[in-house]
């Protein structure tokens, strides 16, 4: 068997690893680590990030009063992650391989300090040959601290352990070319940087037990393959879909984000992937936005037009054009303060130096 990969992040979902009545599908999780035994053994290394603790709780516990849609969700988790790691310990040492229980939030990935704790521990857990088993511990995040699914923790971590390849296993084949049901209707099987059309035929609905959908993962998908990553969505409801996926001699009907051939680098990905906790934001000048586009340039003060929010050095900002554009993110070498008084000025120190500032192209 010829592989396409080494080294790859697999997603799976609630709506592949639970039944119609929410229980956990054991066989569907046992098949599922049964695959990742035998690429193990061929030496690729696999990081899983699975969904499924909410939904295990939720078979297992009634409500006795009226909860709010978070608490529910704290009660259910804490109950179903037990039922969940044990599904998963107990098959990885039927295989005669050990894993490891990684519950996060959002709030790790925002702090640099953090982040590299979390990938030092990864890569220890990698180096023993752990299994690291992810998932989102809902016991303690609120709605602010939500990731929007583990589709975009998914894509956190592949981007995070510079991974060939982010897999997400899901319950269709795909992303198609039009509305699924429709008989002529087509998996898109290979989606460039910068192709568009797709975008028209993606659904905004959620399905089955996930948090998420299809918008959610092919948003993650076209990020992480700008980082250099491939992205692959294809179901995990068909038996051996990870050994055929990685098996460069076999063809399988999925959809496939194409990669970029330069990769981010560590620390502009880790911007990128924190902007959701952006702390403040800087508007820019049609002149600033010109020269951070045409060249790799700082962002300096004389190209600032206003400060919004408060935000201390070092923290993550937004950095927008006049007109309400995105234009990208970075670390801040200036407090909030600090920003405002030198907004304008010719001040040559970077507000944001290139090294640490990521742009949304």
């Amino acid at each position: 068997m010829s592989l396409r990969y080494r080294k790859i992040t697999v997603k799976v979902g609630s709506n592949v690893l639970t039944n119609a009545d929410g229980t956990l599908n054991t066989d569907r999780i046992g098949h599922l680590v049964i695959q990742i035994a035998a690429l193990r053994r061929q030496g690729v290394e696999v990081v899983l990030v699975t969904s499924g603790a909410v939904a295990a709780g939720r078979s297992e516990v009634k409500c006795t009063k009226k909860l709010d849609a978070v608490s529910a969700r704290q009660l259910w988790s804490a109950v179903g992650q037990v039922k969940l790691i044990n599904c998963y310990a107990g098959f990885f040492r039927h295989q005669g391989l050990v894993c490891a229980q990684v519950l996060t939030t959002k709030d790790n990935f925002a702090e640099r300090s953090h982040y590299l704790n979390m990938k030092n521990c990864f890569t220890t857990l990698l180096d023993n040959g752990v299994t690291p088993v992810v998932n989102e511990n809902d016991t303690i995040s609120v709605t602010e601290l939500m990731f929007t699914d583990n589709d975009e923790l998914s894509g956190l971590i592949a981007s995070m352990l510079d991974s060939e390849a982010l897999i997400i296993l899901t319950n269709v084949e795909g992303i198609y070319d039009g509305t699924p049901a429709a008989p002529d209707t087509r998996v898109i099987q290979e989606i460039g940087l910068h192709d568009t059309a797709w975008l028209e035929n993606i659904a905004p609905q959620k399905s089955g037990f996930g948090r998420g959908g299809m918008r959610t993962k092919s948003a993650m998908a076209h990020k992480v393959a700008r980082d250099g990553i491939a992205v692959h969505i294809a179901c995990g409801l068909h038996d051996n879909i990870l050994l055929d996926l990685l098996d460069s001699a076999k063809t399988v009907v999925h959809t496939t984000f194409k990669p970029a051939a330069h990769r981010s680098s560590n620390v502009k990905k880790w911007i990128a992937y924190s902007a959701g906790s952006a702390k403040g934001k800087l508007i820019i000048n049609d002149g600033a936005v010109e020269a951070l586009f045409s060249s790799a340039s700082s962002l300096l003060p004389i190209g600032v037009t206003a400060v919004e929010g408060i935000f201390r050095k070092d923290d993550i900002v937004s950095i927008e054009a006049q007109d309400g554009r995105t234009v990208g993110w970075g670390k801040t070498r200036y407090s909030s303060e600090m920003a405002a008084k030198e907004a304008g000025s010719k001040n040559s120190r970077p507000i944001i130096h290139y090294d640490y500032l990521y742009l949304d192209e």
